[in-house]
Order: structure tokens, then sequence, then C-alpha cells
């Protein structure tokens, strides 16, 4: 299709009607989205850090941006009609507006480089005589890298206790000390988001139209958008809105959440349990073995699951018990698993830790080889061997910008990486790691529509350990192994909340829908810059007002901002097991991996999908297994005994599911915020 062509088509309204092709990026919209994204800048770090309630991003179907749209289309835009019917919002600005949510949510929310703040102060506060961590910062770190170092190289405590204890009544936030790390640090990450961006148009085409990847995850948002969808039934019609299936499942999920919630504050309203440890029933031998499990039950997640492939649900939760299955092998083999060594770079213990690091880089070997003909075109056309087809003004920017950009971003961060110290060589795998893991987990996000993604793992020490002597003299403080250590705890270990799905998901909706691609680009770099500077100024803000020692999610401002430090104490320790140890069950994994693939290209009726495997070490996969077992089994039964029909009458009721969760998780965040409650949880943590 040209553009010409495509300019010329009539798309459904909000209303109903038809228009020319709409512009969704608008003048009242981009004023919008900056606002939500200062709001939401301000709010998810109060939220997730000095509040500990549940996560309003930190997924792939953010609650924050679901429920700007719900509010959007549900509330203001009805009373906007009462008004004028010009002034309600029309489909394409309502798409927009939860296209640069998906960044304003999950730029500020938990994961991801949220951590790079903690991080640059949790070391220094927690070293002590004892651990010697002093001695890997203070002589391996530049002082721009942190403002726990002075320009001389000295600790500067007060910006560190600070931070932790709070500051005195009266006395000013240290921001000189702030600025130039600030400034190296944002900076980095654009430059990041910039490569993320690159490698999305890249990618898009292949996923989206060669492929036809099924993105999950969009299927809600589009319903809530489409008020001229229906369902239909007999010579009825229904409206998502009108739907009462949509509403049954609404009125569950959010009657459940609502009594549990009333529980908390009211002792007497019985608790509609949703979680159950399993522990106590595998205690003894071989069961005990398998590292405990636990079922908690996600409405969000069943309703999801609803729409995945049988073989990507079924995949996702047997890939968690496949693991624990290894687990009783190794027992009946002779060995105890409880007492086997863990690998230090990943859950689990080292023989599985090892196989699924295999598994991601062959998994990601896979998909792209699988690509090769639309990559060797983006290429040639970076090259100007080939001219541009016409669809390609479509995208977010041309493939040669794209492909060149990719590259730039990816050189300014090597030598980012460089400048800090790390050996050039291991500068190019560590931020290598970080695109495979990106690709990785965002094909997850868009084919599996798993609701939050982690790989939990350091992979550069994975690389390492299976080189002889566990990689001693190539990651090496010497060799830089402090700095890589702080930048990949930043970006590549807790990739909870990284934003390429974003992208994905984004570029996705408005190829579909015609949005403006370009306009919608500027957009959404304006909304990344707001959420970056408010967020990371108000987590600043928050731990020298209030002391981050007081934070209800202790975690993340101890446990998961060690983890420089604890890679390095891993790194320079003894390996507990052999290189070929390692590069044997590396290998096993890949292997894993490619057969699986192969037997989904060739076999038809072959059930599993690699993703599960993938997933299987991972906090997801412990705690959305059984809401993903459920999901699948729901739907495999409605299948079999009412066919494709029922199944699509059906749906409305799981998005009913979802949505009444999302809407029940705002409604007690905000009931907490006003109480002052903390740790009420109605999202995995």
């Amino acid at each position: 299709m040209t553009s010409d062509a495509a300019s010329s088509l009539s798309i459904p309204t909000g209303d109903g009607g038809t228009s020319p092709r709409a512009h969704g990026v608008t003048v009242r919209v981009v004023l919008l989205c900056l606002l939500l994204a200062a709001i939401l800048g301000y709010l998810l770090p109060l939220i997730d850090y000095k509040i500990g309630n549940t996560y309003l991003g930190a997924a792939h179907l953010p609650p924050g941006a679901v429920g700007v749209l719900f509010v959007l289309v549900a509330i203001i835009n009805p009373l906007l009609r009462l008004v004028s019917r010009k002034w309600a919002f029309s489909r394409e600005e309502s798409l927009t507006v939860y296209i640069s949510c998906l960044f304003s949510s999950l730029v500020p929310g938990h994961g991801a480089e949220t951590f790079i703040i903690p991080n640059l102060l949790t070391p220094f506060y927690f070293a002590t005589r004892e651990n010697k961590w002093l001695n890997w910062l203070v002589p391996y770190l530049k002082p721009w890298l942190t403002p726990a170092l002075s320009p001389t190289g000295k600790v500067n405590q007060v910006v560190v206790e600070g931070w932790y204890n709070g500051l005195p009544q009266g006395v000013a936030i240290p921001w000189g000390a702030w600025l130039v790390p600030l400034a190296v640090w944002m900076s980095v990450v654009f430059v990041s988001y910039g490569m993320m961006a690159c490698l999305s148009v890249i990618l898009r085409r292949q996923w989206a139209q060669n492929e036809a990847l099924a993105f999950p995850l969009l299927r809600l948002p589009l319903e809530l958008v489409n008020s001229s969808a229906t369902t239909r039934r007999g010579d009825e019609e229904k409206s998502f809105w009108n739907n009462p299936l949509m509403w049954w499942g609404f009125a569950l999920a959010f009657s459940i959440q609502f009594v549990n919630g009333l529980s908390i504050y009211f002792p007497d309203v019985p608790y509609v349990p949703l979680e159950l440890d399993l522990t106590p029933y595998f205690s003894e031998p071989p069961w005990n073995q398998m590292d405990g499990a636990f079922i908690q039950v996600f409405p969000v997640v069943i309703g999801i699951t609803y729409l995945l492939s049988s073989e990507v649900a079924l995949s996702l939760w047997l890939g968690f018990w496949f693991i624990k299955v290894q687990y009783i092998g190794a027992y009946y083999l002779g060995y105890m698993p409880s007492t086997l060594p863990g690998s230090g770079i990943s859950y689990g213990k080292a023989f599985t830790g090892f196989q699924v690091q295999g598994a991601f880089w062959m998994y990601v070997t896979l998909v792209l080889w699988t690509g090769r003909e639309h990559l060797i075109y983006v290429a040639r056309r970076a090259l100007g061997l080939v001219k541009a087809r016409e669809d390609e003004g479509d995208e977010m920017m041309s493939y040669p910008l794209a492909f060149w950009g990719f590259v730039g971003c990816f050189s300014l961060l090597v030598a980012f990486a460089h400048a800090a110290g790390v050996r050039l060589d291991v500068a190019l795998v560590l931020w290598g790691t970080y695109v495979v893991f990106a690709i990785a987990l965002t094909r997850i996000a868009v084919e599996g529509g798993v609701l939050f993604i982690l790989h939990d793992s350091a992979p550069l020490g994975a690389l390492a350990r299976l080189l002889p002597g566990g990689g001693a003299g190539w990651l090496s403080l010497q060799n830089g192994l402090m700095p890589a250590s702080l930048i990949q705890a930043g970006f590549v270990v807790h990739m909870r909340g990284f934003i390429m799905p974003s992208f994905l998901h984004g570029f996705k909706l408005a190829h579909d829908n015609h949005l403006p691609s370009r306009r919608l680009g500027g957009l959404l770099a304006a909304v990344i810059l707001v959420s970056v500077l408010v967020s990371w100024t108000t987590t600043i803000r928050l731990g020298y007002q209030s002391g981050a020692l007081t934070f209800a999610n202790s975690w993340m401002v101890g446990g998961g901002s060690r983890w420089p430090v604890n890679f390095v104490t891993t790194m320079t320790g003894v390996p507990k097991t052999s290189a070929l140890f390692n590069a044997f069950w590396f290998l096993v994994g890949a292997l894993f991996t490619f057969g699986m693939m192969a037997a989904r290209a060739r076999l038809s009726w072959f059930p599993f999908h690699p993703i599960g495997y993938l997933m299987s070490l991972t906090w997801p996969a412990a705690t959305l297994w059984s809401s993903i077992s459920i999901g699948w089994a729901v739907k495999s039964l409605v299948l079999r005994f009412g066919g494709p029909d029922s199944y699509r009458r059906i749906t409305p009721l799981f998005l009913g599911l979802a949505l009444g969760d999302i809407v029940s998780m705002l409604f007690w965040v905000a009931i907490d915020g006003w109480q002052g409650r903390s740790g009420h949880l109605l999202m995995p943590s």
C-alpha cells in the first residue's frame, strides 16, 4: 500500500463514525501526555520505593497505562460528549495517549534503569572493614560515575549516609555532588533508549507482519478504544462495553480484590485466599529437593493467558516444573540438588543456570536467522545497495537511519564503558549481552504475553565462567570488573521494566492504526525525557527527605542494589564449577532449544515453545505459573468441548477479568496512599 493510498483510508473514530486518516498526535494530546509523564514520574517512585504498594509500571500491560486509558474512555469522554461530541478524544488520540503511557509507566517503574540511583550509593553505605568493598570501589570507579566519590576520590559520607538516613532539618540536598553523575548516567540511558528504538524499528516488520506474532498484550487496550468493535452472538451484536460477559468478568475480579482489601482494614471481613505455599507438602525426599513452590492466583494473568496460543501457555507453566523435575532426577542419580553449587550468575543450581543461559543465546540466534532476509534487506538499505520500499515511510524512522542509529548508539555505549575503565573487548561483550537479552525478552513479551519478564542473571559473568580459570584473567579488576559490574547491574541484570517491548507495542499500534509515526516519535522522545528527569530527581529527593532505610520496599535499596559488589565478590572468588562443566550445560541448553525450534518448524503437532524454557528459572515463572496453568486449562476445555465459536464468545469474560483486576489495583493504590498503608500488593512484587 502506498502512503497516498494509506492517507485516503477511512477508519473508525471513537464515536463509531469515520473520518479521514486521523492524526492522534494533536496539541491537546501532546500536552496531556507530557503532564501524565510528569505525574507518573513523581508518583511511581513514591509508590514503588517509599510506600511499597502495587507497581503501576514494571509490567508490559502496565496498570498505570491501562488505568489512564480506562479513565479517558469510560469517564472523561462521556463527560466531554455531554458538552459536545467534538470535544471527546478520538480513537487515534486515545491510542496515542496509551502508547505514551507505556513509556511514562515503564521508565519510572520498578526495574531496569531505576536501580541506577541506589546502585551508585548502596555499595558505599554497606561497605565495612570485614567485606572490604571499598577496596574495589574507590580505586576502580571514576569519581564522575558516582556522587559517593568526591573529585579527589574520597568517599562523600554526607551524600551516602544522608540518602539512607535522611538529612537533618534545614540541611540542603547535595545536588552539586549529583550533577555530573546524573548528567553522565542520564545520557547513557537516553543513548540506550535510542538504541532500543532503532532496533525496534528494524524488527517491527519482521515480527509484526512477516511472522505475524500475536501481540496479546495489545488486545485489552484495543478493545477499550474500539467502541464499534463487536462480538456476534446469534443475530445480536454487542460492543465490548455492553457485553454482559465482560462485566461479569470485571465484577468477579474487582469484587475479590475489593473484599480482600477490606479485610486488611477490617479484620472481620473474610479474606478470599489466592495464595498457597506448597513447600510444606513437599517436605519429604525427593520432593524437598525442588527449592519450594507456591500457588498464586492473579486474575489479570488468567485473563491474558486465555488469549495466548495453547502451546505458548502450556510451555510457560510446564517450563517452571521442567526445572523442578531435573532436580528430582539429579536426586535419583545420587546427587543432592540442595547441596549442589549454584552458578553464581543466576537463580538455580549451576547445571540449570548455564542451561538457561545457553537457551537464551540459541533462541536469539534462531530468531535472527529466521528474519535474515529482512535483516539483510535493512543492511543493504543502510549501505545504499537497494531503494526503499513504498511502505517504509510508515516506520518511525527510515531503515538507514535505524541501522546507523543502532550502530552509533551501540558504539557510544561501548565508548562510555571503556572511558569508565572497562577494557574494550569486555565492554563489547557487556553491551552485546544487553542487546541479546533485550531481543529475547522483548520477543517473549510480544509473542508470549508474559505480564512481566526477567532473566535475573549476570550474563557477562556466565560467559566469563565458560573460559579457562573461570574467566579470572579476562574479567578481572584490572580489566574493569567493578565499573562493568555497575553498568551490568544498572542495565542488564533486572530488566523487568526495560522499554524495548513498549517500542514494539507502540510501533505496532501506530502502524496498524495509521498514526503519524514521525510525530509520534517526537512525542515519545519528549515523554521519555520528562519521565527520566522527574522520576530520578524524585527518587533522590525521597531518600534525603525521608531516609531510604524507611522505605517500605527495602529490597530496592538493600539486597537488590548490592548486585554490583555481590557480582565482584563472585567473580573474584574461586569458581565453584569448572569451565568444562559450565560449557557442557550451556551447550545442553542451546541444543535443547534448537531441538524445540526445529520440532516446531517441522511437526505441526509439537506442543512446546522454547520461551517456557527461557523463563523457567525466573521470578515470573515462580509467581505466574499457577495462574497461567488455570488460563491454559480453561481455554483448552472451551476449545475441546465448545470449539472456536465458543472460545470467541467467551473471550470478553476474560478481558473483563483482566480489566477488573487492573481497576482494583488503581482503586487500592489510591485508598492505601490516602490511608498511608504500605505492602498491599495486587501485582507480583
